[in-house]
């Protein structure tokens, strides 16, 4: 049985005050974009590390914590995902995906060359591990682990952003190559690769909005 203890990290916000701060978090949020084109410039390992950690504070099923997160800076390692990853996306964008698909990304500009995959400082492979292991080998099943990596991705995003970096998901269908490359176990499935880094100089961004509050949500 895990041992309770009080819930000392709370802080009671009351009134305008938490009026304030949601609308403070909204607007610092709101500003994140997805980014193509990255500088170069170097990212302090530290900031990663934290990052990654916030990530790993987010709920999750059973508190199994089932996701690993591979911070890639090698340019070797990067070089070989990105081979991997074009040829999968020119499978994709060359036969595999249906017309509409592609209709659909099409106002985006995108295509089967990644560039980002080695220009970024960071790739931050992250894996969703569908069981755990004993030091006995025994299996212990992890529930709800696509459900807890997404969660974990978010943080993870908008911990990125918060520290002032830009980043983009990208998923390559499928993704199994990044279990050869990273060397990680087949328990593990790769979930997306969260680019990371600085927007390179004059980096631009599709013009779009987003929904209303009264299209996203329903208050009843």
């Amino acid at each position: 049985m895990i041992p309770f203890v009080a819930v000392t990290g709370y802080q009671a916000i009351e009134g305008q005050a938490m009026s304030a701060r949601a609308t403070s978090f909204y607007d610092e949020v709101r500003r994140r974009r997805t980014v193509r084109d990255f500088s170069d410039r170097p990212v302090p390992r530290e900031v990663i590390e934290d990052c990654i950690r916030a990530a790993g504070t987010a709920p999750n099923g059973a508190n199994m914590q089932p996701w690993h997160f591979v911070a890639v800076t090698d340019a070797a390692l990067k070089h070989k995902i990105r081979v991997s990853a074009e040829e999968e996306e020119r499978a994709f964008y060359h036969g595999k995906a249906p017309r509409e698909w592609l209709d659909a990304l099409a106002p985006l500009g995108t295509d089967e060359h990644k560039p980002f995959l080695e220009i970024a400082p960071y790739l931050i492979v992250i894996f969703a591990e569908s069981y755990g292991e004993l030091p006995d080998g025994r299996k212990v099943k992890h529930y709800y682990a696509q459900e807890s990596v997404g969660i974990a991705t978010g943080i993870l995003i908008t911990a990125v952003h918060h520290a002032g970096l830009v980043s983009l998901t990208h998923t390559p269908s499928p993704m199994g190559f990044l279990n050869e490359i990273l060397g990680r176990p087949a328990r593990e499935r790769p979930f997306l690769i969260l680019v990371v880094g600085y927007p390179a100089e004059g980096a631009m961004v599709p013009d779009i909005s987003r929904k209303p509050l009264g299209e996203i949500a329903t208050f009843l």
